[in-house]
């Protein structure tokens, strides 16, 4: 295999792993393996790639975790690993550590706050292999933390961040994403507030925001809700000056997101251990309501920071995403990684969280041939709406 990269990609016939296989097969320099528990699928989806992209190296590769992958890893010579194969929570990192013995970079595709938070456990036995593992490569905290990145330019303080992701109805819904959230609906979640650890309940603090872009107009207003990602402890060590971090999601249609907010309640009291086993069922529900919205969602990352001249104020990155498009957002940060692994211009070693390995404007040039939009609008702190956003100013204890 001289000359290629290979890429074993698990879960690769999954929603978000099937798009990280087919915009990796746009390099002629890597060789893809789409992985998964069905060989049979995974034959159809290489043959469809090969078939749009007659350039393109995709093969095709059946394993289950996490038995067949020293096998997998051997009979493909990979040295990328794209773990896609969520739900994370409750997940081990026997799939990293597999990696990393064998001497085989690793990127996940993980959100959930544990897993990602506690990932640097590995960073001695990576380091010692001389690969790099990286979890949390995709919307979170790749993604969001790129933005803060780049909206906390010029900021004399970063007092408050708050970061939302609403997808549309008619977006394509792994199973394995509806069970993370599930897993942690109506359970305590940790935030930073006001300078403080407090709790809040997973699928509750509900609000609502209208998100919008010059081009692709507006979703209209949302409802959001808390939810438990990396985000939400790794901000505040990252950016000691912070007084608020806050992640919420938000489903399309209120009917929805108000339903799944009446069943955080028996959770939160004790009555039932976790809604997760219901995923399937609650998946298959929503598709009932599909005709009754869009496959339109979008993203925002706000700071209220403090300028240089002393003035508070809000800088707003908002991503509206159309005619389905929004699913590559979480699967861009892995391709953007990916390639950089490949051309060797990632010279860190080591296990660790995503963060400040991908910029904003690497992602924004990756996603520029789809049906997604960004801005950025900056006002004063003062005009914030309270009603979406009803936190204080962040400066307001000082």
């Amino acid at each position: 295999m001289s000359g290629c990269f290979p890429i074993l990609v698990l879960g690769g016939t999954g929603v978000f792993g099937s798009r990280i296989c087919r915009r990796l097969a746009r390099d002629r320099g890597l060789r893809v393996f789409v992985a998964g528990r069905s060989l049979a699928k995974a034959s159809r989806l290489a043959g469809e790639i090969r078939r749009a992209n007659p350039q393109s190296d995709v093969r095709p590769c059946a394993v289950t975790l996490p038995d067949d992958l020293p096998r997998a890893l051997e009979e493909t010579g990979a040295r990328l690993v794209i773990h896609a194969c969520g739900p994370f929570q409750g997940q081990d990192y026997s799939v990293a550590e597999t990696c990393i013995e064998k001497g085989v970079h690793y990127l996940d595709l993980a959100d959930d706050r544990a897993f990602v938070a506690d990932f640097r456990r590995l960073d001695r036995a990576a380091r010692g292999k001389g690969v790099l593992a990286v979890s949390g490569v995709s919307s979170v905290p790749a993604l969001s933390f790129a933005v803060v990145e780049e909206l906390r330019r010029g900021l004399a303080t970063l007092g408050g961040i708050s970061i939302g992701i609403t997808p549309g109805i008619r977006s394509p819904r792994g199973l394995a994403v509806v069970a993370g959230i599930l897993s942690y609906t109506g359970k305590p979640i940790p935030r930073w507030q006001d300078g403080a650890w407090r709790q809040v309940h997973g699928w509750q603090d509900m609000r609502r925001r209208r998100l919008s872009t010059p081009r692709l107009g507006s979703l209209g207003p949302r409802w959001f809700a808390a939810c438990d990602v990396p985000d939400n402890v790794l901000f505040p060590a990252v950016y000691p000056g912070v007084r608020s971090v806050a992640f919420h999601a938000g489903l399309e249609l209120a009917v929805l997101h108000w339903g799944l907010w009446l069943l955080s309640w028996p959770v939160r009291w004790g009555l039932v251990d976790s809604l997760r086993p219901m995923a399937r069922l609650l998946r298959d529900a929503a598709s009932w309501f599909a005709g009754l919205g869009t496959d339109r969602g979008g993203m925002y990352v706000e700071l209220v920071g403090r300028g240089a001249s002393g003035r508070d104020l809000t800088r707003s990155w908002t991503l509206v995403a159309e005619a389905g498009d929004g699913p590559w957002v979480p699967c861009m940060p892995a391709v953007i990684l990916a390639r950089k692994l490949a051309r060797n211009e990632i010279s860190r070693r080591g296990a660790m969280a995503c963060l400040g390995l991908m910029s904003l404007a690497e992602f924004e040039s990756e996603v520029a041939d789809l049906r997604i939009e960004t801005e950025v609008v900056e006002s004063p702190a003062l005009e914030c709406n309270p009603r979406r956003n009803p936190s204080p100013s962040p400066f307001a204890a000082k």
